[in-house]
């Protein structure tokens, strides 16, 4: 029985709403899981992401929790969700992307990937059976095939080469599941990636071969890397015209509010992406009206509430002023109401998105919040 259901499918785009069933409790799609790279999301209480942000499912990477904690301590603990006091679905990253950004650091080999820890130096080698063990260790209700992410721009020659590795690479994977059952009572799925870079004839193939083996659930990686909005689209629209209509494809890494809104318009169900968090500790907020820069001296005596949407208790509570104070003292809390003020906002957005595609309105609200976004304020 497959976890997923697609409840709807816009008249007028490619939008799917879905349900994908967990042992943490049901994933509604399209979503957007906030990033919570080493067992925390960046600046936010647990208690407020369940309150006032609200996913459904967050993520975590296997290459950070793997150097900290480490694997004794996160298995002693019961698994991640229990580490960290979280009740509700958690996918691991497989580290992949975070070993192919310490390029010069990292040897890819057809075994693996020896790499030096960014944090103290120290050498070690992530094959594809040992992400998998990592990642029964963490206990994730979504796992991640260990693929190699291309850089961009690549040769056409390079693209090719890691696609076919990264398709071996997912076959070990699935061989070593098979022999490595899950640690804490609760099934694990597996979600294999397609890779490709920009080139169409690749990506279809990836796509193919993804689509063959069946998985519960799939997804598209290798997009996040620099390239521009267009190919991005490019890739996502041919890649989930390949893969199965009844299991959620997962676009990784991506993106903007406006990225989001595209891809979901071209069939995929969810979406992480730092940007939220990491622009919000920049002091750069997301609205529904456009982006606002909040250290510009414009916001010095605006006392309106932050946003007028009032997604969150932080947006009802306090002004733009404010916030602009505290970036400009260079208080913590600053960082952590915006990071409050964007998931928040990412997790309307997407929210909306699926009440639009049930209602049959999406497509003229996608193209009129994609205008009124693309503003700087």
């Amino acid at each position: 029985m497959t976890p997923f259901t697609l409840e709807h499918t816009d008249p007028a785009t490619k939008a799917r709403a879905g349900i994908y069933q967990t042992a943490h409790g049901p994933v509604r799609t399209p979503i957007f899981m906030p990033v919570g790279t080493v067992a925390t999301v960046k600046g936010v209480h647990q208690r407020e992401l369940r309150d006032d942000i609200d996913p459904d499912i967050i993520l975590g990477n296997t290459y950070h929790l793997f150097l900290r904690p480490g694997m004794e301590i996160l298995e002693a603990a019961g698994g991640l969700h229990a580490f960290m006091g979280w009740d509700r679905a958690i996918l691991t990253d497989s580290g992949g992307y975070q070993v192919y950004s310490l390029s010069a650091n990292r040897k890819i080999r057809e075994e693996g990937v020896k790499f030096k820890s960014h944090i103290d130096g120290s050498l070690h080698v992530f094959t594809p059976e040992r992400v998998m063990e990592l990642q029964r260790s963490i206990g994730a209700d979504i796992i991640m095939a260990f693929d190699e992410c291309t850089p961009y721009p690549c040769g056409y020659d390079y693209a090719e080469r890691s696609m076919h590795m990264t398709h071996r690479w997912l076959d070990r994977c699935i061989e070593h599941l098979k022999k490595a059952p899950p640690l804490y009572g609760y099934e694990q799925s597996f979600f294999p990636i397609v890779q490709g870079s920009v080139y169409p004839d690749l990506r279809k193939k990836s796509a193919e071969y993804i689509a063959g083996k069946d998985a519960v659930g799939n997804a598209i990686g290798g997009l996040s890397v620099g390239e521009p909005s267009e190919e991005l689209y490019a890739m996502a629209d041919a890649v989930c015209a390949i893969l199965p209509e009844d299991k959620p494809r997962y676009l990784m890494g991506v993106g903007t509010p406006i990225n989001i809104l595209e891809n979901i318009a071209l069939g995929v169900d969810m979406f992480d992406c730092v940007m939220p968090t990491r622009h919000a500790r920049n002091g750069m907020l997301f609205t529904s009206e456009g982006t606002i820069n909040i250290k510009n001296r414009k916001w010095a005596t605006d006392f309106t509430p932050l946003d007028p949407m009032g997604l969150t208790f932080a947006d009802r509570e306090y002004s733009k002023a404010y916030l602009r104070h505290l970036f400009a003292a260079n208080e913590y809390l600053g960082k952590q109401i915006a990071t409050l003020h964007n998931l928040g906002f990412y997790l309307w957005l997407v929210r909306e998105a699926r009440r639009r595609i049930l209602d049959g309105t999406f497509g003229p609200w996608k193209d009129k919040l994609v205008r009124q976004m693309d503003k700087r304020l």
